[in-house]
């Protein structure tokens, strides 16, 4: 869209309550202000008299990036250019002309139009991935959300067991959100329970639960027949009694809504054109491999580059000089779940691809920690994947590892 032929530009800076705007229409010299109430029908109602008043024609509208609620409701008026406007870029924009710090919304508003006016060749319009894209990207940051949850009602789980059962982090198991231990805690709540059952029920109870490994069942047996009690203060005991079921029934939910995402997850990611290319990556699995193509998207024009890619991601390092000295950091404005699923994948990669393994062999040998090196290797993996996404073929390994032997490179592992 040619920008000269926007009817007006449009700042807007959300609230809580209400929202604040500033509106300057085209070859207008004032600049009207004013405040939306934050409901949907006013915000509406609103883009309809714009539209209106308008005649019609395009408008840009700003808005400060992580609004998600809100660009999702903007992006249903065709007739808008969005422009997101990272949150950082505004602060410090307003702080160069408000040394103070002094910020409220109408201003904040006019800061943002000031940007659109004025350094609009250095914003990125708004383009949306496809439906399918955008389903799969909310899913599998819920998913994201879910495990955390879970993660953090084991570990209080695990915090509780430790004050008065500690034998039950053997006894139930090494996964405590697993089915075998969920079902053992509800019917052995402590020690005493566990070992009034005898070794018989146990033997029972394991098999009914699939443990098949009898010296595991027989270790367990061991530990169980020379257990002491850590406390038998029962001011201890029956609080820790009462808070496990709690602890229990959150666990066993939050379970049972990641398996029904997962299978939704699984559906999508199946259906989209471009599942092959990201499930074909080793190591991505049915976790990894949906993340990493809703990281990449549906939009080539978003990255034009590899480096662009690394940049947006938070892996490219950040080189900083001043009077003779450099810093070298990485980057700390970044979207951490893209960031993250990146570096995740990398580490599954390790034991899965002979060139990826040297790398990381290399690096640790260097004095280099683990987490570094993984976020080196994300790195060079993303100029792969970005030519693979580029253009639309399947990560083939042996071809990489062709290319490398081509090159010389000190990565080459083949004969």
């Amino acid at each position: 869209m040619n920008t000269t032929d926007y009817a007006a530009l449009v700042a807007m800076d959300w609230g809580d309550k209400t929202h604040a705007f500033a509106c300057q229409k085209t070859g207008a010299d004032g600049i009207e202000q004013g405040m939306i109430e934050a409901t949907p029908e006013a915000l509406h109602a609103w883009l309809e008299k714009l539209r209106e008043t308008c005649g019609g024609r395009p408008v840009a509208l700003a808005v400060e990036a992580g609004r998600n609620a809100l660009l999702h409701a903007l992006l249903e008026h065709a007739w808008l250019t969005v422009y997101p406007v990272h949150p950082a870029t505004s602060a410090r924009f307003r702080k160069a002309f408000t040394p103070s710090g002094a910020k409220d919304d109408g201003p904040d508003a006019l800061v943002i139009l000031t940007l659109l006016r004025q350094h609009r060749a250095q914003l990125t319009a708004l383009v949306q991935d496809t439906p399918a894209t955008r389903e799969l990207a909310a899913l599998v940051a819920a998913r994201r959300g879910a495990v955390d949850a879970r993660t953090r009602l084991v570990n209080q789980l695990t915090s509780l067991l430790k004050g008065y059962f500690p034998q039950a982090l053997t006894l139930a198991g090494d996964n405590l959100a697993a089915p075998l231990a969920l079902a053992f805690l509800r019917r052995f709540p402590e020690l005493a329970d566990a070992q009034k059952a005898g070794a018989a029920r146990l033997r029972a109870f394991y098999a009914k639960h699939n443990v098949r490994s009898q010296e595991r069942i027989e270790v367990r047996l061991a530990l169980l027949a020379r257990a002491r009690p850590l406390s038998e203060d029962r001011a201890v005991i029956g609080p820790a009694r009462m808070e496990l079921p709690r602890l229990l029934d959150l666990l066993e939910v939050e379970t049972r809504h990641i398996a029904t995402m997962e299978g939704r997850i699984a559906e999508v990611f199946a259906a989209h054109p471009k599942a092959e290319l990201f499930a074909s990556l080793p190591g991505a699995g049915a976790a990894l491999a949906p993340r990493l193509l809703t990281a990449f998207g549906d939009v080539p024009a978003r990255y034009p580059n590899a480096q662009a890619l690394q940049k947006y991601a938070g892996l490219a390092p950040v080189r900083e000089k001043s009077q003779g000295r450099l810093w070298v950091h990485w980057r700390w404005a970044a979207p951490k779940f893209v960031r993250q699923s990146f570096v995740e994948w990398a580490g599954q990669t390790v034991p899965r691809c002979a060139w990826a393994n040297e790398f990381y062999r290399r690096q640790k040998a260097a004095g280099k920690g683990h987490h570094a090196i993984l976020r080196a290797l994300a790195f060079k993996w993303l100029r792969i994947l970005w030519r693979c996404w580029t253009d639309g073929m399947p990560y083939d390994e042996t071809r990489y590892l062709a290319a490398l032997a081509k090159r010389g490179s000190l990565l080459n592992t083949t004969p």
